[in-house]
């Protein structure tokens, strides 16, 4: 296992990354993407082992659903690119089971690579958003054929690939990138029906950042994202190689769609997972500033908190439902429900913002005003504004103030957008949420309550 200072000397291998307009050749020279590379260090010196033997948690394959549930704990406590290893795992040996009957060749490739990829105790990022193009055509139709990734030279050892895929968060930090087609695929359109393995430093690959990160001098304000951001890459391959052994699906357009199902599935736990805890975390927020306020025996104020601790529950109950009903694949892996997976992330990221909005609505203006802490330090502004900041004898201004600044940038800045936009979209958008838990949901069991409940039923036909 690699610890935190050998993982950082482990991004200095000549990887192109961007970011703000200019290449940045050592990681950790840059403030603020040598902090993102210093959260995902700790994750490994939280985890790290020694002995040649050890091997990381994030990388075991969960066999049951006790074994699933016990390492949510780990994933809550661990980066998010330590998710992204974990989520890509699963995925490909989710994929795996469900293509290895047709294509044995394409389940020992993967085998060997998740083996190799334990063994080396590696980051990985997941690369399915393409470009697009022209959102209204499908890949084979694009005025440009590289709108969505694809092969563009097939070799006896490999293939070249070109394309670009969007969203791929710490894409600059990880040491391998999983590309997986974005959608299914139809016939014509082999040239995208690719899944592979590709390192960030091999020749080609070329990663644009961008960051929610705080810019400001003094980042005190920021409590949260300035010690928790990670960049967001838009990552380019340029006529990449890539040789026979990291070739996962090679133009085979009737399996594409299963490697995108299986990440949406791991996906989407792993947002569910975010999500519970993000829930009771903005109950915490609420109750704090209600009694900072003076507002906690408020009717309305207990009203509000009281539905964020329904949603917070029902999202956890989601959470623990998917995990219970879960299914043990071909190769014995074991992957959640999918219906309760997707239909616990749909309620969870459609009901965010009312939540947000009820916080917003119990802390008052405040969550965009209040003043800064080098202000509290100022020796003639800073008593009064301890003094006009304070709302009870329990909770001093300068608490307050500290509170406000969490709410804001978790909730109502940069970060907080950037948690709006996510809890939507990761794992594919909502639309998408809604026709995979409609596809698991037993419409015909609920037609046969419903005509029993009529009286409708052919005499011997159970209602269940």
């Amino acid at each position: 296992m690699m610890t935190g200072a050998e993982y950082k000397a482990s991004l200095n291998d000549g990887r192109a990354t961007y970011f703000e307009g200019r290449r940045v050749d050592d990681i950790m020279a840059d403030k603020l993407m040598a902090e993102s590379a210093e959260v995902i260090a700790k994750g490994y010196d939280l985890l790290y082992q020694p002995g040649a033997d050890a091997r990381s948690p994030l990388m075991d394959i969960p066999r049951s659903a006790a074994e699933l549930k016990a390492r949510l704990p780990l994933l809550s406590s661990v980066d998010i690119v330590a998710n992204t290893t974990n989520q890509s795992i699963m995925t490909l040996m989710t994929a795996a089971g469900r293509i290895g009957g047709e294509h044995p060749e394409y389940a020992e490739r993967i085998q060997a690579w998740v083996e190799d990829a334990q063994a080396r105790d590696i980051r990985i990022t997941e690369c399915i958003t393409d470009g697009k193009g022209d959102r209204s055509l499908s890949p084979g139709k694009q005025p440009d054929p590289d709108a969505y990734t694809r092969v563009v030279e097939r070799r006896s050892d490999g293939v070249v690939i070109r394309g670009a895929k969007l969203h791929i968060t710490g894409a600059s930090l990880g040491h391998e990138t999983m590309v997986i087609p974005t959608k299914a695929m139809k016939p014509g359109e082999e040239d995208y029906a690719i899944a592979c393995a590709v390192p960030v430093n091999a020749p080609g690959v070329k990663i644009v950042n961008t960051s929610y990160a705080p810019r400001h001098e003094d980042d005190r304000v920021f409590p949260v994202s300035r010690q928790n951001h990670m960049p967001e890459g838009f990552v380019i391959f340029d006529d990449v190689f890539v040789p026979t052994e990291r070739i996962f699906l090679n133009g085979e357009v009737k399996h594409a769609g299963q490697f995108a199902h299986s990440l949406g599935l791991w996906e989407r736990l792993g947002g569910l997972t975010f999500m519970s805890n993000e829930a009771d975390e903005l109950v915490g927020f609420a109750q704090l500033i209600a009694e900072a306020n003076g507002l906690e025996k408020v009717g309305h104020v207990r009203e509000k908190i009281s539905e964020m601790i329904i949603h917070a529950t029902l999202i956890r109950a989601s959470l623990e439902a998917a995990i219970a009903n879960c299914t043990i694949g071909e190769n014995g892996a074991a992957f959640p429900s999918e219906l309760f997976t997707n239909a616990g992330k749909y309620q969870a990221a459609t009901q965010y913002n009312l939540m947000c909005r009820h916080l917003h609505d119990i802390s008052g203006g405040s969550v965009l005003t209040a003043p800064g802490i080098s202000d509290l330090e100022n020796n003639e502004v800073g008593p009064l504004i301890r003094k006009y900041m304070s709302a009870s004898p329990n909770v001093d201004g300068e608490t307050r103030i500290k509170l406000f600044h969490a709410i804001r940038d978790l909730t109502a800045d940069a970060m907080g957008g950037w948690r709006y936009v996510t809890n939507i979209q990761a794992g594919g958008g909502l639309y998408a949420q809604r026709i995979v838990t409609r596809k698991h949901y037993d419409m015909e069991g609920a037609k046969r309550k419903a005509l029993h409940a009529a009286k409708m039923l052919p005499e011997g036909v159970a209602a269940e």
